[in-house]
């Protein structure tokens, strides 16, 4: 019974990859509120310091050759001179460093530059994707207390094939199968607007710009019907005051993956102070998740979130783990969780 799931696992895999595509390609990030720069190349910069995050997400555990995808992201600004260096700028006895006060001194941001850098590893059975990209985004005030930036990446993506791995209970072209590993490069664009003040965020991004025709046949990555396609994001947010200890951070997600539906996403996350958070997230026709985080310091957070299928997948799935860690570098100003990401 392993053998044939294993074999209709990697055939669903395959033939899903190399026709045209009907499902999302690039990975699902259940935390991705958290960075939302894995998603909008438009955040470059977007902190007084420079933001590293480092995360695994092990989907759908239990089924054999399920998606896990490992990132790495670092990003941080140029020429921003906006630092705070005023009280509420640092945790005061007694008093919120997210609560009021807070957000009262809340100033746009001053005109600058922002650069950074993403890898990403995804994992599909046979079929593997690394993507590299280099960041850069450009932000300025358009009010006192609302900002806008834009930005794109560029870089590459390394798509391979794991032939070792096809195990078929009906023929396979002889051309792929047990041929080793494959891989081809092709070019990876990504592009982003963001809209941020103290109390929201309206964001929107495209990644796989350019469209690529690929078929895993003859020892080599070859262009033919199969495809990968634009992919594109909106997000937002909006911060709620609750009492002086207490911040709750509604948002949603909208992703469009053509030639397949839509795909929403809802989130709510509640902040006690700088310290801790707690969350919960709905994606459409697939499941729910819970999240909670802990902020070390001022250098150093964490985030685990744990994902409950509600689609067929839940009789075979123990569930979905991701597990995040950031570090703020260059942190001089107390802050012990981000201003404008959330």
């Amino acid at each position: 019974m392993d053998n044939i799931m294993r074999r209709t696992v990697n055939m669903i895999f395959f033939i899903g990859f190399c026709v045209v595509v009907s499902a999302q390609q690039k990975p699902h990030y259940t935390q991705y509120i958290l960075n939302q720069y894995i998603l909008n190349p438009a955040i470059s910069g977007i902190e007084n310091y420079v933001d590293v995050k480092l995360s695994h997400r092990h989907q759908w555990v239990g089924i054999q050759d399920a998606p896990v995808t490992t990132y790495f992201t670092i990003q941080g600004p140029l020429g921003k001179k906006d630092y705070r260096t005023t009280a509420t700028s640092y945790s005061v006895p007694g008093q919120n460093p997210r609560g009021k006060s807070y957000w009262e001194s809340y100033n746009a941001a001053e005109p600058h530059h922002g650069i950074g850098l993403q890898v990403i590893d995804d994992k599909t059975g046979p079929l593997s994707n690394l993507s590299v990209q280099a960041t850069y985004a450009y932000h300025i005030g358009l009010s006192p207390k609302t900002s806008i930036a834009a930005g794109f990446g560029a870089g590459f993506n390394r798509i391979g094939l794991d032939a070792s791995k096809l195990s078929f209970a009906v023929s396979v072209d002889p051309a792929v199968y047990n041929s080793g590993f494959i891989n081809k490069m092709t070019p990876e664009l990504s592009t982003g607007i963001y809209l941020y003040s103290s109390d929201f965020f309206v964001g929107v991004s495209a990644q796989q710009v350019v469209p690529q025709k690929i078929e895993f046949a003859d020892n080599i990555v070859r262009k033919t019907d199969g495809r990968t396609v634009p992919h594109l994001f909106a997000t937002a947010g909006y911060r709620f005051l609750v009492g002086e200890d207490f911040n709750l951070i509604p948002s949603v997600m909208v992703k469009w993956v053509s030639p397949a539906p839509q795909q929403y996403e809802g989130n709510l996350k509640l902040q006690y102070r700088d310290l801790a958070w707690i969350g919960a997230s709905y994606r459409h026709k697939d499941g729910f998740a819970g999240m909670l985080g802990l902020n070390v310091s001022n250098i150093f957070n964490v985030g685990y979130a744990y994902d409950y299928t509600t689609s067929g997948l839940n009789n075979y799935s123990k569930g979905t783990h991701e597990l995040m860690i950031g570090f703020l570098l260059g942190n001089r100003y107390g802050e012990t969780c981000p201003k404008n990401v959330w």
